[in-house]
């Protein structure tokens, strides 16, 4: 039996980005219960950014699990049966996944096996700060940095250029490279023309990397932009919907891609883009994609199996004012789990 249900996340604050203001967002999560097991997922679609998204996507996510066939057995038969689901609808196929992983081990939501799940081993994450107005981004910032963060990641792109510039300066007045990594987001929010003059006012903060300059979609431009070395360019957006993953990376040379689960069909498909990337010499990092407690927990998991050195994009789970209970905590700048913690499970 596969159950599905929707449940809307009301955030603390105007979450800015380049795309819009955010002040909610809805999930929908799978509950497969068979055998006297059940296994939770989550499906996160975003608006502008999932190529599945709808004001509503119920109808059509149920239409799909309804023609599904029987759900496998082992997690070694997963990645065949999730080609059941269409590859434009990710984050459904993202929740599939999770829900078969959680079922098939148990149903105690304990997705992946390691460390982190195991031990409270850490992860390093980076602090992200929200556009806004200055004050706003600065209140963000100065609260990071004293929370113990050495990495943040700011989105720009949406208020004045020349006050995202002045921000960076204040920053880096008090904290040189060594001190604090700076990453920068523009999702796209640069055209063709202005992204190499910006790239060079942005390089002089010694910046870590700066994610999806101009939008996705312009390979020619963006291998351009990769190819001049003016700042190290992580593709974001470039990666969604992309079916030959070689092709892109090949083209582009980028220094870094980031992965968002959600986003790219799940964890097998995270995987995949992960060899095709080494196989190239192109680092990567994981990204959530403002997911629940429910998906990040998964999420966080399977980015410790992975065994990347860099901070990653975790979210902290502090973004809604009704998210659900977390086995997540976050010290110095590190994401922890609790040790004996079962995920909470929105079919109570």
């Amino acid at each position: 039996m596969i159950q599905l249900k929707s449940h809307q996340l009301d955030f603390h604050f105007e979450a800015g980005t380049s795309r819009g203001v955010l002040t909610n967002k809805t999930s929908y999560f799978l509950r497969i219960e068979q055998g006297g097991r059940a296994g939770i997922g989550e499906a996160g679609p975003l608006r502008g950014l999932s190529p599945e998204f709808e004001e509503d996507c119920t109808a059509r996510f149920k239409s799909i699990l309804h023609g599904l066939p029987a759900i496998p057995e082992t997690v070694a038969d997963i990645p065949t049966f999730l080609e059941n689901i269409p590859f434009h609808f990710p984050s459904l196929r993202m929740a599939m996944e999770m829900a078969l992983i959680d079922w098939v081990q148990g149903g105690n939501g304990q997705y992946f096996n390691n460390s982190f799940s195991t031990k409270e081993t850490p992860i390093a994450i980076n602090g992200l700060i929200w556009m806004g107005n200055p004050a706003f981004m600065r209140k963000q910032i100065d609260a990071k940095l004293a929370e113990g963060y050495t990495c943040l990641k700011l989105k720009i792109g949406a208020i004045d250029f020349e006050q995202e510039i002045e921000i960076l300066r204040d920053i880096r007045s008090r904290y040189s490279a060594t001190d604090l990594i700076i990453r920068v987001d523009a999702n796209g929010a640069f055209s063709i023309n202005e992204a190499k003059g910006k790239l060079q006012r942005l390089a002089d903060f010694d910046l870590h990397s700066i994610e999806q300059p101009i939008e996705a979609g312009q390979w020619e431009a963006m291998h351009d932009l990769c190819r001049e070395n003016i700042l190290p360019i992580a593709l974001d957006e470039e990666l969604i919907s992309i079916e030959n993953r070689s092709a892109l990376l090949r083209l582009i040379k980028p220094p870094y891609i980031i992965l968002k689960p959600s986003l790219l069909g799940g964890f097998h498909a995270t995987r995949c883009w992960i060899s095709a990337a080494e196989e190239l010499g192109i680092d990567w990092w994981i990204t959530s994609a403002l997911e629940s407690n429910i998906g990040l927990q998964a999420i966080a998991q399977f980015c410790a199996s992975c065994n990347n050195p860099l901070p990653q994009g975790l979210g902290t789970g502090q973004l809604y004012t009704n998210n659900f209970e977390s086995g997540l905590y976050i010290q110095q700048g590190n994401i922890f789990q609790k040790t004996g913690v079962q995920r909470a499970t929105p079919f109570d």
